[in-house]
């Protein structure tokens, strides 16, 4: 039987490095799954809406970075209660822990319906506003429409999947994320295109479709969400073994856990806000050049994130480790976890900028039969691929300084790498080298990003969020 390495951090019990790193691995690799899982819902999205033309593919480009603002304020509403759950785990106080996620719950519930009013009520005019042209905006509107009917559902997929995480299972959301790119699948090929006649193995076989196009992409992946999410909250409140409801423990919502929450949450709601709001700037910027740009620009970020979503698993998995150690004041083991986590992170990452420089045109291909669109789009990748160790490097970091409950500098420093680096460079070098400019521009802005955490990391600052 093999040895449970997290619960010998709650237990006190001392760990070598080569436990340390299989208790990273261990929880790093179902994370890292449901990473891809999610990003290969992503390209699922692109490639089927990629072959019904330039144009739609542009109208979800165009709105995609807003898309990205509302998800990154809604995941981090969720690890305000999240990493508090951890540090309550790591002290085995597992009763406050429920009591937290049952507070958790209903307070990120009722802001995501307020989110949901707000993004459906602003789909009409946003498009507009990004500076979108003429004949995407309509689908645009009809995608962003849809995207914000399913916020409740997104909300509570964030809820169950951060809960469940942080009481140290990271399997079960892996295993739900898979299911969700099978079911996303299906459902946007149903609701994207209309129904015909396929050629399949020899056999003329009639599938019956939607034809929604664009609208139809937002649709499959929030019928996905709705069948996995339903799973996510039976197991948290039936079925985990530290989160399950018990009749005996009644809810008592207690201020202080609230205001904790937001403390640690608005920071990185105002981290996340400020790196999408950057994206809407550099998606404003690179409007006026075009569908096909647009379309590209798209694409690319589509496809890398196959690259440093694994950046993101290891980075769930040090916010877990590094608030349960916390919790259970292992300060001894504290700061070699963190480092152990930055050092496999920027390992994998480097080995998957190196995929992508040499698969891009594979990468992008899939994603789009256009040629020009292509061509653009594998240029830009292989920019971008040479600044994945330093793109590593700040997203890990970010987990542990996370874990610590320390979020408010990190988010500073994203507001100053983002604002003063990543926005003007683009507005400096879009003019002169187009698309191309903008992605220099932001490959060196994370360059820059990641230099600036890995001196916070080894200066220590952090450490004194610890206890």
């Amino acid at each position: 039987m093999k040895k449970d390495y997290l619960r010998a951090l709650r237990d006190g019990e001392p760990l070598s490095f080569n436990q340390r790193v299989q208790l990273i691995l261990k929880l790093s690799g179902p994370a890292i799954l449901a990473q891809i899982s999610s990003i290969v819902m992503q390209y699922i999205d692109a490639s089927m809406v990629g072959r019904l033309g330039a144009n739609d593919s542009a109208s979800i480009g165009l709105v995609s970075s807003s898309t990205w603002v509302i998800g990154g304020i809604m995941i981090s509403l969720v690890e305000g209660f999240s990493v508090q759950m951890a540090h309550s785990i790591g002290a085995k106080d597992n009763k406050r822990a429920r009591n937290l996620m049952k507070t958790g719950v209903i307070i990120d519930m009722l802001i995501a319906l307020l989110l949901m009013a707000l993004v459906m009520s602003i789909s009409f005019y946003l498009p507009g506003w990004l500076g979108g042209a003429e004949e995407i905006r309509h689908n645009a509107t009809l995608y962003l429409l849809v995207y914000g009917a399913f916020i409740p559902v997104f909300m509570i997929n964030y809820i169950t999947c951060a809960m469940i995480q942080a009481s140290g299972n990271m399997k079960i959301p892996s295993i739900c994320d898979t299911l969700m790119f099978i079911l996303d699948m299906i459902f946007n090929f149903i609701f994207i295109f209309p129904t015909a006649t396929y050629n399949i193995l020899g056999l003329k076989l009639k599938i019956y479709g939607a034809g929604l196009g664009v609208a139809g992409a937002a649709l499959g992946t929030g019928v996905s969400y709705v069948v996995v999410t339903a799973f996510l909250i039976y197991y948290m409140f039936a079925k985990s073994d530290i989160l399950h409801l018990r009749k005996d423990e009644k809810l008592k919502i207690q201020l202080a856990d609230i205001k904790k929450a937001f403390k640690i949450s608005l920071p990185l709601a105002c981290e996340r806000g400020i790196t999408s709001g950057a994206s809407v700037a550099v998606t404003r910027i690179i409007a006026p050049l075009g569908s096909i740009s647009v379309a590209a620009n798209s694409f690319a970020v589509t496809a890398e994130a196959l690259c440093y979503m694994p950046g993101y698993g290891v980075q769930s998995a040090a916010t877990t480790i590094i608030g349960q150690s916390i919790g259970a004041g292992r300060k001894d083991q504290t700061k070699k976890l963190g480092y152990i986590a930055i050092g496999t992170g920027v390992i994998i990452m480097t080995l998957t900028g190196i995929l992508m420089y040499f698969l891009a045109p594979i990468m992008i291909g899939i994603l789009t039969p256009d040629p020009a669109i292509k061509a653009l789009g594998v240029t830009v990748l292989r920019i971008e691929a040479l600044a994945e160790p330093f793109f590593a490097a700040s997203i890990v970091a970010s987990g542990v300084f996370r874990g610590a409950g320390d979020t408010l500098a990190p988010s500073l420093m994203c507001l100053f790498s983002l604002w003063c680096v990543r926005v003007p460079l683009s507005i400096m070098l879009v003019k002169p080298l187009g698309l191309k400019g903008v992605w220099i521009a932001m490959a060196t802005e994370l360059t820059v990003r990641g230099i600036i955490f890995l001196v916070r990391l080894i200066r220590g600052k952090w450490e004194n969020k610890l206890y």
